[in-house]
């Protein structure tokens, strides 16, 4: 096992831990009541955790057969991973209660940040063939 092939995902384990503390810090000091959530806050990164992992792995596997499909990959790496998180959402969605915009806003902020990472992890390894 290369530690340098598998660098980026070192890089987004950090990433995912430092945006975890700072995630359970900002709803401590906002008094932001977690218990109520659908789906705890461990659960939604885990499961994001795993989906990117899994993204990682796809794309790690494809710049070793073929570096120019590994954009591509990560196109459609992103677009299942949508489709996965949109069936997670789901129940959250056919609730209209306001009580639960604070989780339906808490779900796609953390979903855009896990976006943003993975697409700057992806720029580094297509920026590793120059």
């Amino acid at each position: 096992m290369n530690l340098k092939t598998y660098k980026p995902l070192l890089g987004l384990l950090v990433l995912a831990a430092l945006a975890y503390v700072l995630h359970k810090l900002a709803f401590y000091f906002l008094k932001i009541n977690t218990q109520i959530f659908y789906y705890s806050i461990e659960t939604l990164y885990l499961m994001f955790l795993g989906l990117s992992i899994l993204v990682f792995i796809v794309l790690l596997k494809v710049k070793e057969k073929s570096f120019d499909n590994v954009g591509m990959s990560f196109l459609l790496g992103t677009s299942i991973k949508m489709v996965v998180c949109y069936v997670i959402l789901r129940p959250l969605l056919q609730v209209s209660n306001s009580s639960i915009a604070i989780e339906k806003n808490n779900f796609f902020v953390m979903f855009i940040l896990f976006l943003t990472i993975e697409t700057i992890l992806t720029i580094r390894i297509l920026n590793e063939k120059q």
